[in-house]
């Protein structure tokens, strides 16, 4: 599945155009690399999501298409949630 649409479908990030401008200025990484909109994620990935001044480490447990609101959650894992310095 494309970074992008996993952010919009597990609801990390609540659009998709607004992913995707996430991803485009460099502000997460998968297991280490700078990644792309259309980089491709897979359960056991790990993500860092730079949001503003807090860097957010998630474990990717799961990838679906589509799945409900209350179950979006079950998707990935919060690993660290840290301060930017």
């Amino acid at each position: 599945m494309r970074l992008d649409k996993f952010l919009k479908v597990s609801r990390l990030i609540k659009r998709r155009t607004l992913a995707k401008e996430v991803c485009d200025q460099g502000r997460i990484t998968i297991n280490g690399q700078v990644a792309k909109a259309g980089s491709a994620v897979k359960a056991g990935d790990e993500l860092v999501v730079r949001f503003g001044q807090k860097l957010v480490t998630v474990r990717i447990d799961d990838v679906r298409e589509m799945v409900r609101k209350d179950e979006a959650a079950m998707m990935y894992t919060i690993i660290s949630e840290a301060p930017v310095s």
